[in-house]
């Protein structure tokens, strides 16, 4: 039975993105971002369920992935396709969002091949790029104002869906062991994003990725 937790978290990570693909284009008051977290957590279990009961295998991979394009791909995609068909004077604007999903698809493409990420990773994950963009829906005015006009709503999509694709090194939240000196960066970016989360509560989601970003390129730069 066992066996089959890993694959079943999988499915409710599935289960969330679906939900919030539902919920939102029937205007519900519950922030998509909330079904995006959901699904991170059960996304973040499943691979800890898997290496602790040792069931890992080709089938759970690939169910990864595919709930990992509904819950981080579709989701923020359709999110961005609606928040600029309610906002753009232009009618195609719109469909820029789908840039999101294509970029998810080959973002989770090259992860499955790619036997150098297990330790960083090449360009943002998906799940980071879902958080960031649904979590724009947290900040308030005059911030709000600004960052959900047409133009920098669409300036955000560009950008981040072309990070998915890069090839910049990105650290893991991965611990092989609990020492400071292998996980300097790892522990910082946990303690400041709690600072950041008991002082902005949930309007800190987009500034959590931005801080990652930072530290992860700062981490690039200095080992350069």
């Amino acid at each position: 039975m066992l066996k089959h937790l890993p694959n079943f978290l999988t499915c409710c990570n599935l289960v969330c993105g679906c939900l919030g693909i539902i919920f939102l284009f029937e205007d519900s008051t519950i922030p998509t971002a909330y079904y995006v977290l959901a699904a991170g957590v059960f996304d973040f279990f499943d691979g800890f369920a898997a290496r602790l009961v040792k069931a890992n295998s080709p089938i759970g991979k690939d169910l990864d992935s595919l709930a990992d394009m509904v819950s981080f791909g579709a989701l923020p995609a359709l999110f961005i396709y609606k928040k600029l068909s309610f906002e753009s004077p232009l009618p195609y604007l719109p469909y820029l969002g789908l840039f999101i999903a294509v970029c998810s698809a080959l973002r989770l493409a090259k992860f499955n091949i790619d036997e150098t990420q297990s330790n960083s990773f090449k360009g943002l994950p998906v799940p980071a790029n879902a958080i960031f963009i649904t979590g724009l829906s947290f900040l308030t005015q005059p911030i709000f104002d600004i960052i959900h006009s047409p133009i920098t709503v669409s300036i955000i999509t560009i950008v981040f869906s072309l990070l998915m694709v890069s090839r910049f090194d990105l650290f893991a939240l991965k611990f092989k062991n609990y020492s400071w000196v292998d996980n300097k960066i790892r522990f910082t970016f946990l303690l400041l994003s709690v600072l950041l989360v008991v002082l902005l509560h949930w309007a800190s989601l987009p500034l959590l990725i931005i801080l990652y970003l930072a530290m992860s390129l700062s981490l690039q730069s200095v080992l350069k």
